[in-house]
Protein backbone atom coordinates (compact mmCIF):
# COMPACT_ATOMS: atom_id res chain seq x y z
CA UNK A 1 0.00 0.00 0.00
CA UNK A 2 1.24 3.49 -0.78
CA UNK A 3 2.42 5.68 2.06
CA UNK A 4 0.28 8.65 2.99
CA UNK A 5 3.06 11.10 2.15
CA UNK A 6 2.66 10.16 -1.54
CA UNK A 7 -0.41 12.38 -1.65
CA UNK A 8 1.63 15.33 -0.36
CA UNK A 9 4.34 14.68 -2.95
CA UNK A 10 1.83 14.54 -5.79
CA UNK A 11 0.22 17.75 -4.57
CA UNK A 12 3.60 19.47 -4.57
CA UNK A 13 4.34 18.19 -8.08
CA UNK A 14 1.09 19.66 -9.37
CA UNK A 15 1.57 22.90 -7.43
CA UNK A 16 5.11 23.46 -8.66
CA UNK A 17 4.06 22.64 -12.20
CA UNK A 18 1.89 25.74 -12.12
CA UNK A 19 4.90 27.98 -11.78
CA UNK A 20 6.73 28.78 -15.00
CA UNK A 21 3.81 27.56 -17.12
CA UNK A 22 5.20 24.07 -17.74
CA UNK A 23 5.00 20.65 -16.12
CA UNK A 24 8.10 19.38 -14.33
CA UNK A 25 9.94 16.76 -16.34
CA UNK A 26 11.54 15.22 -13.26
CA UNK A 27 11.18 11.45 -13.86
CA UNK A 28 11.09 10.71 -10.14
CA UNK A 29 8.14 13.07 -9.53
CA UNK A 30 6.26 11.69 -12.52
CA UNK A 31 6.92 8.18 -11.29
CA UNK A 32 5.31 8.93 -7.93
CA UNK A 33 2.26 10.44 -9.62
CA UNK A 34 2.02 7.49 -12.01
CA UNK A 35 2.20 5.00 -9.13
CA UNK A 36 -0.67 6.74 -7.35
CA UNK A 37 -2.68 6.90 -10.56
CA UNK A 38 -2.17 3.17 -11.11
CA UNK A 39 -3.27 2.43 -7.55
CA UNK A 40 -6.57 4.27 -8.06
CA UNK A 41 -7.10 2.46 -11.37
CA UNK A 42 -6.48 -0.89 -9.68
CA UNK A 43 -9.03 -0.06 -6.97
CA UNK A 44 -11.61 0.88 -9.62
CA UNK A 45 -11.00 -2.43 -11.43
CA UNK A 46 -11.29 -4.35 -8.16
CA UNK A 47 -14.43 -2.64 -6.88
CA UNK A 48 -16.31 -2.12 -10.15
CA UNK A 49 -17.62 -5.68 -10.73
CA UNK A 50 -19.19 -5.79 -7.25
CA UNK A 51 -21.10 -2.48 -7.54
CA UNK A 52 -24.70 -2.77 -8.73
CA UNK A 53 -27.44 -0.43 -9.90
CA UNK A 54 -30.80 -0.74 -8.13
CA UNK A 55 -34.02 0.43 -9.77
CA UNK A 56 -37.34 0.38 -7.92
CA UNK A 57 -41.00 0.74 -8.82
CA UNK A 58 -43.71 1.75 -6.38
CA UNK A 59 -47.29 1.54 -7.62
CA UNK A 60 -49.72 4.00 -6.08
CA UNK A 61 -53.47 4.27 -6.61
CA UNK A 62 -55.34 7.47 -7.40
CA UNK A 63 -58.95 7.15 -6.30
CA UNK A 64 -61.62 7.53 -8.93
CA UNK A 65 -63.57 10.75 -9.12
CA UNK A 66 -60.53 12.99 -8.68
CA UNK A 67 -61.12 16.35 -10.27
CA UNK A 68 -59.02 19.39 -11.10
CA UNK A 69 -60.75 21.44 -8.38
CA UNK A 70 -59.32 19.47 -5.47
CA UNK A 71 -61.49 18.44 -2.50
CA UNK A 72 -64.07 21.22 -2.63
CA UNK A 73 -67.45 19.45 -2.15
CA UNK A 74 -69.42 21.70 -4.53
CA UNK A 75 -66.93 21.29 -7.40
CA UNK A 76 -66.56 17.56 -6.70
CA UNK A 77 -70.33 17.08 -7.07
CA UNK A 78 -70.30 19.23 -10.22
CA UNK A 79 -67.50 17.10 -11.66
CA UNK A 80 -69.35 13.88 -10.76
CA UNK A 81 -72.65 15.05 -12.33
CA UNK A 82 -70.99 15.73 -15.67
CA UNK A 83 -68.43 12.92 -15.83
CA UNK A 84 -69.85 10.24 -13.53
CA UNK A 85 -67.78 8.01 -11.28
CA UNK A 86 -64.27 7.61 -12.63
CA UNK A 87 -62.41 4.31 -12.11
CA UNK A 88 -59.39 4.14 -9.83
CA UNK A 89 -56.12 4.85 -11.62
CA UNK A 90 -52.63 3.61 -10.94
CA UNK A 91 -49.39 5.45 -11.43
CA UNK A 92 -45.82 4.33 -10.89
CA UNK A 93 -43.06 6.03 -8.97
CA UNK A 94 -39.55 5.00 -9.97
CA UNK A 95 -36.36 5.25 -7.97
CA UNK A 96 -32.65 4.67 -8.53
CA UNK A 97 -29.83 3.81 -6.19
CA UNK A 98 -26.71 1.73 -5.77
CA UNK A 99 -25.57 -1.27 -3.79
CA UNK A 100 -22.71 -3.73 -3.61
CA UNK A 101 -22.31 -7.49 -3.46
CA UNK A 102 -21.24 -8.84 -0.06
CA UNK A 103 -21.55 -12.55 -0.85
CA UNK A 104 -20.85 -14.52 -4.04
CA UNK A 105 -24.30 -16.17 -3.81
CA UNK A 106 -26.12 -12.92 -4.61
CA UNK A 107 -26.47 -11.00 -1.34
CA UNK A 108 -26.37 -7.22 -1.81
CA UNK A 109 -26.06 -4.46 0.80
CA UNK A 110 -27.69 -1.07 0.23
CA UNK A 111 -29.56 1.73 2.04
CA UNK A 112 -33.05 1.01 3.32
CA UNK A 113 -34.33 4.28 1.88
CA UNK A 114 -33.31 3.12 -1.62
CA UNK A 115 -35.85 0.25 -1.55
CA UNK A 116 -38.39 1.67 0.91
CA UNK A 117 -41.98 1.06 -0.23
CA UNK A 118 -40.91 -0.62 -3.48
CA UNK A 119 -43.24 -3.15 -5.11
CA UNK A 120 -40.62 -4.22 -7.61
CA UNK A 121 -36.82 -4.15 -7.36
CA UNK A 122 -34.42 -4.83 -10.20
CA UNK A 123 -30.64 -5.16 -9.86
CA UNK A 124 -28.30 -4.52 -12.77
CA UNK A 125 -24.80 -5.96 -12.49
CA UNK A 126 -21.72 -4.28 -13.90
CA UNK A 127 -21.75 -6.69 -16.87
CA UNK A 128 -25.27 -5.57 -17.81
CA UNK A 129 -27.19 -8.61 -16.53
CA UNK A 130 -30.48 -7.79 -14.81
CA UNK A 131 -32.11 -9.72 -11.96
CA UNK A 132 -35.28 -9.30 -9.92
CA UNK A 133 -34.39 -8.84 -6.26
CA UNK A 134 -36.08 -9.73 -3.00
CA UNK A 135 -35.65 -7.89 0.29
CA UNK A 136 -34.14 -10.31 2.81
CA UNK A 137 -34.10 -7.83 5.68
CA UNK A 138 -34.19 -4.11 6.36
CA UNK A 139 -33.46 -1.80 9.29
CA UNK A 140 -35.09 1.60 8.98
CA UNK A 141 -33.24 3.04 12.00
CA UNK A 142 -29.79 2.20 10.61
CA UNK A 143 -30.91 2.82 6.99
CA UNK A 144 -29.62 -0.57 5.85
CA UNK A 145 -31.11 -3.35 3.74
CA UNK A 146 -29.96 -6.66 2.28
CA UNK A 147 -31.27 -7.83 -1.11
CA UNK A 148 -30.98 -11.29 -2.70
CA UNK A 149 -30.75 -12.10 -6.39
CA UNK A 150 -30.69 -15.55 -7.97
CA UNK A 151 -27.07 -15.60 -9.13
CA UNK A 152 -23.89 -17.48 -8.24
CA UNK A 153 -20.12 -16.93 -8.34
CA UNK A 154 -20.39 -13.16 -8.12
CA UNK A 155 -17.56 -10.81 -7.22
CA UNK A 156 -17.98 -9.74 -3.57
CA UNK A 157 -16.21 -6.94 -1.74
CA UNK A 158 -14.19 -7.36 1.44
CA UNK A 159 -15.54 -5.50 4.49
CA UNK A 160 -12.85 -3.66 6.44
CA UNK A 161 -12.77 -2.48 10.08
CA UNK A 162 -14.13 1.09 10.05
CA UNK A 163 -12.97 1.67 13.64
CA UNK A 164 -9.46 1.99 12.17
CA UNK A 165 -10.42 4.73 9.70
CA UNK A 166 -8.53 7.99 10.19
CA UNK A 167 -9.26 11.56 9.16
CA UNK A 168 -7.22 12.44 6.08
CA UNK A 169 -6.97 8.94 4.61
CA UNK A 170 -8.05 8.32 1.02
CA UNK A 171 -11.72 7.51 0.41
CA UNK A 172 -13.12 6.25 -2.89
CA UNK A 173 -16.89 6.36 -3.47
CA UNK A 174 -18.39 3.96 -6.00
CA UNK A 175 -21.93 3.86 -7.30
CA UNK A 176 -24.16 4.29 -10.28
CA UNK A 177 -25.17 7.97 -10.27
CA UNK A 178 -28.38 8.69 -12.20
CA UNK A 179 -28.54 5.06 -13.41
CA UNK A 180 -26.98 6.17 -16.69
CA UNK A 181 -25.23 2.88 -17.44
CA UNK A 182 -24.48 -0.47 -15.86
CA UNK A 183 -20.81 0.40 -15.42
CA UNK A 184 -20.21 2.05 -12.01
CA UNK A 185 -18.34 5.29 -11.43
CA UNK A 186 -15.70 6.10 -8.84
CA UNK A 187 -14.83 9.42 -7.23
CA UNK A 188 -11.79 10.09 -5.07
CA UNK A 189 -11.38 12.17 -1.92
CA UNK A 190 -10.42 11.86 1.72
CA UNK A 191 -12.15 11.21 5.02
CA UNK A 192 -12.93 14.75 6.19
CA UNK A 193 -14.39 13.96 9.63
CA UNK A 194 -15.71 11.14 11.82
CA UNK A 195 -18.67 10.77 14.22
CA UNK A 196 -20.81 13.28 12.34
CA UNK A 197 -24.55 13.58 12.98
CA UNK A 198 -27.43 14.71 10.77
CA UNK A 199 -30.60 16.26 12.25
CA UNK A 200 -33.22 13.62 12.95
CA UNK A 201 -36.04 15.99 12.08
CA UNK A 202 -34.86 16.05 8.46
CA UNK A 203 -34.61 12.27 8.07
CA UNK A 204 -37.55 10.80 9.99
CA UNK A 205 -36.71 7.68 12.00
CA UNK A 206 -33.25 7.30 10.47
CA UNK A 207 -30.48 7.44 13.07
CA UNK A 208 -27.64 9.31 11.38
CA UNK A 209 -25.65 9.94 14.54
CA UNK A 210 -22.28 8.32 13.80
CA UNK A 211 -21.38 9.02 10.18
CA UNK A 212 -18.13 9.42 8.28
CA UNK A 213 -17.82 12.64 6.27
CA UNK A 214 -16.00 12.64 2.94
CA UNK A 215 -15.33 15.06 0.11
CA UNK A 216 -15.48 12.23 -2.45
CA UNK A 217 -18.40 13.19 -4.70
CA UNK A 218 -21.63 11.42 -3.73
CA UNK A 219 -24.24 12.28 -6.35
CA UNK A 220 -27.92 11.27 -6.53
CA UNK A 221 -27.94 7.54 -7.30
CA UNK A 222 -24.79 6.91 -5.25
CA UNK A 223 -26.82 6.08 -2.12
CA UNK A 224 -26.16 2.50 -1.08
CA UNK A 225 -22.85 2.26 -2.92
CA UNK A 226 -19.59 1.42 -1.15
CA UNK A 227 -17.02 3.84 0.25
CA UNK A 228 -13.68 2.01 0.05
CA UNK A 229 -10.09 2.63 1.12
CA UNK A 230 -7.02 2.64 -1.10
CA UNK A 231 -6.92 -1.17 -0.92
CA UNK A 232 -10.48 -1.50 -2.21
CA UNK A 233 -11.90 -2.67 1.12
CA UNK A 234 -15.30 -1.33 2.20
CA UNK A 235 -15.18 1.19 5.05
CA UNK A 236 -18.66 2.67 4.63
CA UNK A 237 -21.97 2.81 2.77
CA UNK A 238 -22.71 6.07 0.93
CA UNK A 239 -25.83 7.57 2.39
CA UNK A 240 -26.36 11.30 1.99
CA UNK A 241 -25.11 14.65 0.79
CA UNK A 242 -25.63 18.14 2.15
CA UNK A 243 -26.44 20.39 -0.77
CA UNK A 244 -28.43 23.50 -1.61
CA UNK A 245 -28.88 22.33 -5.21
CA UNK A 246 -29.50 18.58 -4.80
CA UNK A 247 -26.12 17.84 -6.39
CA UNK A 248 -22.62 17.43 -5.05
CA UNK A 249 -21.16 20.42 -3.17
CA UNK A 250 -18.24 18.87 -1.32
CA UNK A 251 -19.93 17.30 1.71
CA UNK A 252 -20.98 13.65 1.66
CA UNK A 253 -21.65 11.08 4.37
CA UNK A 254 -21.32 7.33 4.78
CA UNK A 255 -22.49 4.81 7.37
CA UNK A 256 -19.45 3.09 8.91
CA UNK A 257 -19.28 -0.51 7.70
CA UNK A 258 -18.97 -1.75 11.30
CA UNK A 259 -22.50 -0.46 11.90
CA UNK A 260 -23.69 -2.76 9.12
CA UNK A 261 -21.56 -5.71 10.26
CA UNK A 262 -23.28 -5.68 13.65
CA UNK A 263 -26.72 -6.27 12.10
CA UNK A 264 -25.77 -8.14 8.92
CA UNK A 265 -26.63 -11.62 10.18
CA UNK A 266 -30.09 -10.43 11.25
CA UNK A 267 -30.71 -8.76 7.89
CA UNK A 268 -29.57 -11.79 5.87
CA UNK A 269 -31.75 -14.15 7.92
CA UNK A 270 -34.74 -11.79 7.84
CA UNK A 271 -34.83 -11.28 11.61
CA UNK A 272 -35.95 -8.00 13.10
CA UNK A 273 -33.05 -5.87 14.32
CA UNK A 274 -33.51 -5.09 18.01
CA UNK A 275 -32.19 -2.02 19.83
CA UNK A 276 -31.84 -1.36 23.54
CA UNK A 277 -33.97 1.33 25.17
CA UNK A 278 -33.96 3.20 28.47
CA UNK A 279 -37.10 5.27 28.00
CA UNK A 280 -35.71 8.77 28.46
CA UNK A 281 -35.54 11.94 26.42
CA UNK A 282 -32.00 13.28 26.66
CA UNK A 283 -29.94 16.21 25.45
CA UNK A 284 -26.36 17.45 25.39
CA UNK A 285 -25.20 19.91 28.02
CA UNK A 286 -24.07 23.41 27.13
CA UNK A 287 -22.47 26.02 29.39
CA UNK A 288 -25.77 27.69 30.31
CA UNK A 289 -27.39 24.38 31.30
CA UNK A 290 -24.29 23.27 33.22
CA UNK A 291 -24.39 26.52 35.17
CA UNK A 292 -28.05 26.02 36.06
CA UNK A 293 -27.27 22.55 37.43
CA UNK A 294 -24.28 23.80 39.37
CA UNK A 295 -21.57 21.92 37.50
CA UNK A 296 -18.47 23.23 35.77
CA UNK A 297 -18.18 20.92 32.74
CA UNK A 298 -20.44 20.03 29.83
CA UNK A 299 -19.50 16.34 29.67
CA UNK A 300 -22.43 14.04 30.31
CA UNK A 301 -26.01 13.71 29.09
CA UNK A 302 -28.93 15.59 30.63
CA UNK A 303 -32.16 13.66 31.22
CA UNK A 304 -34.97 15.92 30.03
CA UNK A 305 -37.84 13.48 30.56
CA UNK A 306 -38.28 10.02 32.04
CA UNK A 307 -41.09 8.29 30.16
CA UNK A 308 -43.90 6.76 32.18
CA UNK A 309 -43.57 3.00 32.67
CA UNK A 310 -40.10 2.95 31.13
CA UNK A 311 -37.05 1.03 32.40
CA UNK A 312 -35.57 4.32 33.61
CA UNK A 313 -38.65 5.17 35.68
CA UNK A 314 -38.52 1.70 37.26
CA UNK A 315 -34.80 2.24 37.92
CA UNK A 316 -35.49 5.53 39.77
CA UNK A 317 -34.01 7.88 37.17
CA UNK A 318 -35.33 11.43 37.40
CA UNK A 319 -35.68 14.50 35.22
CA UNK A 320 -32.56 16.61 35.61
CA UNK A 321 -30.21 13.67 36.24
CA UNK A 322 -26.94 13.93 34.32
CA UNK A 323 -25.77 10.56 33.00
CA UNK A 324 -22.02 10.14 33.44
CA UNK A 325 -21.46 6.42 32.76
CA UNK A 326 -23.43 3.56 31.22
CA UNK A 327 -22.46 -0.03 32.00
CA UNK A 328 -19.03 1.10 33.16
CA UNK A 329 -18.31 3.20 30.07
CA UNK A 330 -18.00 7.01 30.25
CA UNK A 331 -20.66 9.05 28.49
CA UNK A 332 -19.78 12.52 27.21
CA UNK A 333 -22.63 13.25 24.79
CA UNK A 334 -25.95 12.00 23.43
CA UNK A 335 -24.33 10.29 20.44
CA UNK A 336 -22.20 8.09 22.70
CA UNK A 337 -25.14 7.22 24.95
CA UNK A 338 -27.41 6.26 22.04
CA UNK A 339 -24.72 4.00 20.63
CA UNK A 340 -24.11 2.26 23.98
CA UNK A 341 -27.80 1.79 24.80
CA UNK A 342 -28.71 0.67 21.27
CA UNK A 343 -26.07 -2.07 21.34
CA UNK A 344 -26.82 -3.26 24.89
CA UNK A 345 -28.42 -6.74 25.10
CA UNK A 346 -32.17 -6.71 25.73
CA UNK A 347 -32.91 -7.71 29.33
CA UNK A 348 -29.43 -6.94 30.65
CA UNK A 349 -29.25 -5.04 33.94
CA UNK A 350 -26.73 -2.23 33.64
CA UNK A 351 -25.35 0.23 36.14
CA UNK A 352 -25.97 3.84 35.19
CA UNK A 353 -24.11 6.48 37.18
CA UNK A 354 -25.83 9.87 37.27
CA UNK A 355 -25.09 13.24 38.83
CA UNK A 356 -28.06 14.35 40.93
CA UNK A 357 -27.95 17.56 42.96
CA UNK A 358 -24.15 17.57 42.44
CA UNK A 359 -23.80 14.08 43.96
CA UNK A 360 -23.25 10.80 42.14
CA UNK A 361 -25.92 8.11 42.31
CA UNK A 362 -25.66 4.58 40.90
CA UNK A 363 -28.85 3.19 39.33
CA UNK A 364 -29.58 -0.38 38.22
CA UNK A 365 -31.67 -0.29 35.04
CA UNK A 366 -32.80 -3.22 32.90
CA UNK A 367 -32.41 -2.50 29.18
CA UNK A 368 -35.68 -3.04 27.29
CA UNK A 369 -36.46 -3.44 23.60
CA UNK A 370 -37.00 -0.14 21.85
CA UNK A 371 -40.71 0.19 20.91
CA UNK A 372 -41.57 0.56 17.23
CA UNK A 373 -43.46 3.75 17.98
CA UNK A 374 -42.78 6.16 20.82
CA UNK A 375 -45.79 8.17 21.96
CA UNK A 376 -45.32 11.90 22.28
CA UNK A 377 -47.17 14.43 24.39
CA UNK A 378 -50.64 15.26 23.08
CA UNK A 379 -51.88 18.87 23.12
CA UNK A 380 -55.48 19.35 24.24
CA UNK A 381 -54.23 31.51 27.25
CA UNK A 382 -52.00 33.06 29.09
CA UNK A 383 -50.28 36.41 28.43
CA UNK A 384 -46.84 37.09 27.05
CA UNK A 385 -43.81 36.21 29.24
CA UNK A 386 -40.44 36.93 27.64
CA UNK A 387 -42.05 36.45 24.23
CA UNK A 388 -43.99 33.30 25.15
CA UNK A 389 -47.72 32.59 25.05
CA UNK A 390 -49.21 29.34 26.40
CA UNK A 391 -52.43 27.44 27.09
CA UNK A 392 -53.27 24.39 29.20
CA UNK A 393 -52.18 20.96 27.97
CA UNK A 394 -54.53 18.00 28.34
CA UNK A 395 -51.75 15.81 29.75
CA UNK A 396 -50.32 18.23 32.28
CA UNK A 397 -48.18 21.30 31.93
CA UNK A 398 -48.79 24.14 29.51
CA UNK A 399 -48.37 24.09 25.74
CA UNK A 400 -46.63 26.91 23.86
CA UNK A 401 -48.99 28.59 21.41
CA UNK A 402 -46.73 31.39 20.19
CA UNK A 403 -43.09 32.51 20.41
CA UNK A 404 -42.23 36.09 19.48
CA UNK A 405 -39.32 36.16 17.00
CA UNK A 406 -36.15 37.56 18.57
CA UNK A 407 -37.50 37.26 22.12
CA UNK A 408 -35.56 35.56 24.96
CA UNK A 409 -37.70 32.42 24.62
CA UNK A 410 -37.11 32.34 20.86
CA UNK A 411 -33.35 32.64 21.41
CA UNK A 412 -33.54 29.86 24.01
CA UNK A 413 -34.99 27.57 21.35
CA UNK A 414 -38.58 27.25 22.56
CA UNK A 415 -41.05 26.53 19.79
CA UNK A 416 -44.80 26.42 19.22
CA UNK A 417 -46.13 23.04 20.42
CA UNK A 418 -43.54 22.58 23.20
CA UNK A 419 -45.09 21.43 26.47
CA UNK A 420 -43.59 23.08 29.57
CA UNK A 421 -43.58 20.83 32.65
CA UNK A 422 -41.01 22.56 34.90
CA UNK A 423 -39.61 26.01 35.55
CA UNK A 424 -36.55 26.43 37.77
CA UNK A 425 -37.00 22.75 38.75
CA UNK A 426 -40.54 23.36 40.06
CA UNK A 427 -43.39 21.38 38.45
CA UNK A 428 -45.80 23.16 36.11
CA UNK A 429 -49.08 21.24 36.15
CA UNK A 430 -51.50 23.97 35.12
CA UNK A 431 -51.86 27.63 34.17
CA UNK A 432 -51.75 28.75 37.81
CA UNK A 433 -48.38 27.06 38.36
CA UNK A 434 -47.08 28.70 35.19
CA UNK A 435 -48.47 32.11 36.14
CA UNK A 436 -46.92 31.93 39.61
CA UNK A 437 -43.58 30.80 38.19
CA UNK A 438 -43.37 33.55 35.59
CA UNK A 439 -44.37 36.28 38.04
CA UNK A 440 -41.66 35.29 40.50
CA UNK A 441 -39.02 34.56 37.82
CA UNK A 442 -35.86 36.64 38.02
CA UNK A 443 -32.67 36.37 36.01
CA UNK A 444 -32.05 33.27 33.87
CA UNK A 445 -34.83 30.68 34.10
CA UNK A 446 -34.36 26.93 33.57
CA UNK A 447 -37.33 25.61 31.59
CA UNK A 448 -38.11 21.93 30.99
CA UNK A 449 -40.15 21.19 27.87
CA UNK A 450 -41.23 18.02 26.08
CA UNK A 451 -38.08 18.40 23.92
CA UNK A 452 -35.64 19.04 26.76
CA UNK A 453 -34.17 21.78 28.92
CA UNK A 454 -33.65 25.39 27.87
CA UNK A 455 -32.27 28.45 29.64
CA UNK A 456 -34.39 31.57 29.08
CA UNK A 457 -32.36 34.73 29.59
CA UNK A 458 -33.75 37.75 31.39
CA UNK A 459 -35.49 40.18 29.08
CA UNK A 460 -33.57 43.39 28.41
CA UNK A 461 -35.83 46.45 28.62
CA UNK A 462 -35.76 49.09 25.88
CA UNK A 463 -34.29 51.69 28.29
CA UNK A 464 -31.44 49.31 29.08
CA UNK A 465 -30.80 48.75 25.39
CA UNK A 466 -30.63 52.50 24.81
CA UNK A 467 -28.23 52.95 27.75
CA UNK A 468 -26.02 50.14 26.43
CA UNK A 469 -25.79 51.92 23.08
CA UNK A 470 -24.64 55.20 24.68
Amino acid sequence: MLKRFVFVLVFMVVLLAGFGGRVSANPQDLGVAKALENTFAEVADKVGPAVVSISTVHTAKLKGGQNPFGNDEMFRQFFKDFFGNMPDREFQQRGLGSGFIIDADGYILTNQHVIEGADKIEVTLSDGRKFPAKVKGQDERADLAVLKINAKNLKALELDDSDNVKIGQFAIAAGNPFGIASKPTVTIGVISALNRSLPRAAYGDKDYSDLMQTDAAINPGNSGGPLVDIEGKVIGINVAIISTTGGYQGIGFAIPINTAKRVLSDLISGRKVLYGWLGVNVQDLDEDLAKQFGISETKGVLVAKVLSGSPSEKGNMRNGDIIKTFDGKPVENVRELLKLVGRAPIGKKVKVVVLRDKKEAALDIEVAQRPDELKEYAETELGNWRGLEVKISEKGGVVVTNVVPGSPTDEAGLRRGDVITEMNKKPIKNLKDYDDATKSAKGDVLVLTSRGYAVVKEEVKEEQKENEKQ
